[in-house]
């Protein structure tokens, strides 16, 4: 989906143009400009932004266009807005790809706005370090997340089976896959969407086994032999009826719309703690949240509070300080975070939070005592992904397993593949 916010429309029904009459309370580089925002999510998030911009407008006379896309449709289109020098002024950015653009100068380094514009005295100190490339700050944290897997606790109670809980295992998946296709509800829903080419799922597997996607210095932090085990595993799972198959999880395009658990096909899937408001708002079901499965009864560490998402300068923006000001209202002004509340993640600032926590609906409460309840769950903050991570992550892991799950390839052959082709993408990143 892209939707373009037409400056026009932004103004009407507001008090901009009083507010922008105001010339004397306002910095000098705030007056008479234009910003441009971009950013990944569905309509829900579009409100929550579009809500908290309009606020801004008021406030400071400065008019922002928005646009915001799917996130399979997001990336290539900024990666060519960036590479034609037309990079929006403020850009969404995910945690596996902020070293890349940083390093290639699409995002501009924050450092000489804070105390100035930016405000962060009382931000989240590991939330700030996730942001930092090579000791500067690219990346302003919109939140606290960590993966989890969302659940229809509506067709978990339909077909009488006790929904998970933080203690779950693999085991349990299978056991509840098997309780799915004895209860043969709504035409045959699995338990869970295919996780085979997830790469959160991924992530969250090797941790709990020690390992890594990537280690610090970029590499790739697993063998060929962890990659077959991987794919085995899916592979059991579908052929078990546990998972969708590979025909229907072909139909999951990146749109929240689009995803198992939207379309009735699977009652869990992978997702994230700050998407439960998103899939909430398009799903009549109840939906909940427990964690990642763990691969045998008590391991944890596969999780962690990682930055949902940033907001980032673009390198090339004419306007650096008055999208840093943007930024420092969008994560502090009290009217604002009420209105984006916890969508993107937990605040990052204890008194941003103090504002929150009173104002959250039953889901958004969810969302945050996931997050503050995780555990031994909970493991450390890893390393920010290596450039072309997201090639690995988009292209080579979906591929790959589209090719398992259709039987292409065996789980051998695509765990030699993903191994071989991620070092070669590294290599030539």
């Amino acid at each position: 989906m892209s939707i373009r916010i037409d400056r026009r429309k932004f103004l009407m029904g507001s008090s901009a143009l009083a507010m922008a009459g105001a010339v004397g309370v306002m910095p000098s580089w705030a007056q008479a400009q234009s910003l441009r925002l971009t950013f990944w999510g569905g309509q829900a998030r579009a409100d929550r932004t579009y809500g908290a911009t309009d606020l801004y407008t008021a406030a400071k006379g400065t008019a922002v266009e928005g646009e915001f896309l799917a996130w399979n449709d997001y990336w290539p289109k900024l990666a060519t807005q960036t590479a034609g020098g037309n990079a929006p002024d403020i850009i969404q950015m995910d945690y596996r790809y902020i070293v890349e653009y940083a390093k290639r100068n699409a995002i501009a380094p924050l450092d000489e706005f804070v105390g100035g514009a930016l405000k962060l005295d009382d931000f989240d100190a590991d939330q700030l370090e996730g942001g930092k490339v090579d000791g500067k700050l690219y990346g302003i944290s919109l939140g606290a997340n960590s993966v989890a897997t969302l659940y229809n606790a509506s067709a978990f109670e339909e077909a009488g089976i006790e929904a998970p809980t933080n203690a779950w295992t693999l085991d349990d998946l299978m056991a509840i896959g098997e309780a799915f296709k004895a209860a043969n509800i709504r035409g045959g829903m699995k338990a869970i969407q295919d996780g085979s080419y997830s790469e959160p799922m991924l992530d969250n597997w090797l941790r709990q086994r020690g390992k890594a996607l990537y280690t610090a210095d970029g590499k790739l932090g697993f063998e060929e032999a962890d990659a077959v085990e991987w794919y085995q595993l899916w592979s059991t799972m579908r052929d078990a009826g546990v998972c969708v198959s590979a025909e229907d999880q072909a139909l999951d395009t990146g749109p929240l719309e689009t995803t198992m658990v939207v379309q009735g096909k699977a009652a869990m899937m992978p997702s994230n703690s700050n998407q439960l408001v998103g899939f909430q708002a398009i799903v009549q079901d109840k939906l909940n949240m427990v964690g990642y499965p763990r691969i045998a009864a008590g391991v944890g560490g596969g999780h962690y509070r990682k930055p949902s998402m940033f907001f980032s300068v673009g390198g090339s923006s004419a306007n650096k300080e008055a999208a840093a000001d943007f930024l420092n209202f969008f994560i502090s002004d009290p009217e604002a975070v009420k209105i984006l509340g916890v969508e993107r993640g937990i605040p990052c600032s204890a008194a941003t939070r103090d504002i929150v926590a009173p104002t959250l609906d039953e889901t958004n409460q969810i969302a945050l005592n996931f997050v503050a309840n995780l555990g031994d769950l909970l493991g450390p903050l890893p390393p920010s992904p290596p450039a072309a991570a997201g090639e690995i992550s988009e292209s080579l892991l979906r591929t790959l397993g589209q090719e398992v799950g259709f039987g292409a390839k065996s789980p051998e052959q695509a765990g030699a593949d993903l191994v071989a082709g991620a070092n070669d993408i590294l290599s030539r990143a």
